[in-house]
């Protein structure tokens, strides 16, 4: 496939960006993006990415970071990295994701926080969002009720994670790879469709730099631990523990509809990765015509997403 050979062949120009690390718990950090004056004067918003890949797709570039946009905006953006599980992880599930890691970093923050988590991310950032006392919460392209899923895809996830159980257990995580084949290949016309246009791109164009920069993101990530991956395919893909007010964080069920906070759903009609009607009912909800990845950095996402969520976060992001 000529695309895809001249996205391997591609030069790598890296648009490096700094993070300040404002505080660690265990592997995962949480760095500082706005100014010492939007810290004093606004709500954190704090950017909570998937579990799935890293969290540069939130402040991938200079041009390309939706971070950096509401730095600009006068918001005080904060972006969570979970960093990458080793041995003594096995164990930690979804929950514990929570517990352990989220809440522990929120709690460093000099006043509760505005969550802002994107796929995987807004799942969790919905069961911090109590313990937290989250001054609102914002879920974009997120997974919830998981009969939102075709069944086929569903029944489809199953039989990946059965037929790698047993090994990954056995390694006390599961791969980036076998993470992939399975979310990624919810839209295999799509993979085909963006290697042949990526083919007809100058390899010299913005376009084509920034492809590349996205491609490496969805290509990269750490892998996620045993108990983690045994939550995300056995109680929420096959179970509907979310959907079905099954899931239990800090000895509470996790119930969107009971959080006292402002919420939002931001999900996208045509997302075939988080398909619209997976995505959490909540008091507020926007849609889009974007992909899973295009609505986060693709040309049209700071009209269609940034600019729209800067206006709402604008209403309730003004401290004391």
């Amino acid at each position: 496939m000529i695309g895809l050979r001249k996205y391997q062949e591609a030069l790598r120009h890296r648009d490096t960006t700094d993070r300040p690390i404002h505080a660690a718990q265990k592997r995962a950090k949480i760095h500082h993006l706005g100014t010492d004056g939007s810290r004093k004067e606004r709500t954190p918003i704090v950017l909570v990415p998937s579990l799935v890949n890293p969290p540069s797709i939130l402040d991938l570039s200079s041009r390309k970071s939706l971070a950096r946009f509401l730095a600009a905006q006068g918001h005080d953006p904060w972006l969570v990295d979970w960093g990458t599980p080793g041995p003594e992880d096995a164990m930690l599930d979804l929950a514990g994701h929570v517990e352990q890691l989220l809440l522990p970093l929120l709690a460093t923050l000099d006043h509760p926080p505005i969550l802002v988590g994107y796929c995987l991310g807004g799942t969790l950032a919905l069961a911090a969002a109590g313990p937290s006392a989250a001054r609102a919460v914002v879920t974009v392209a997120t997974p919830w009720d998981f009969t939102g899923y075709p069944d086929t895809e569903r029944e489809r996830l199953a039989r990946l994670w059965n037929n790698a159980k047993e090994q990954c257990e056995r390694l006390g995580y599961v791969p980036m790879e076998v993470l992939q084949s399975g979310f990624w290949a919810l839209d295999p016309a799509r993979t085909i469709r963006k290697y042949a246009h990526f083919a007809q791109l100058d390899e010299a164009s913005e376009a084509a730099r920034a492809f590349v920069t996205v491609e490496d993101w969805a290509n990269d990530g750490p892998p996620l631990t045993w108990a983690a991956a045994r939550d995300l395919f056995v109680r929420f893909y096959s179970e509907n523990a979310t959907g079905t007010g099954s899931w239990d964080v800090m000895g509470s069920i996790v119930d969107p509809a009971a959080l006292a906070c402002p919420t939002l759903s931001i999900r996208s009609t045509t997302d075939r990765i988080v398909p619209a009607a997976a995505a959490p009912i909540l008091q507020e909800r926007l849609d889009l015509g974007l992909g899973h990845v295009g609505m986060i950095v693709s040309d049209r996402a700071p009209a269609t997403l940034w600019e729209p969520l800067s206006a709402w976060l604008s209403k309730w992001d003004r401290c004391c």
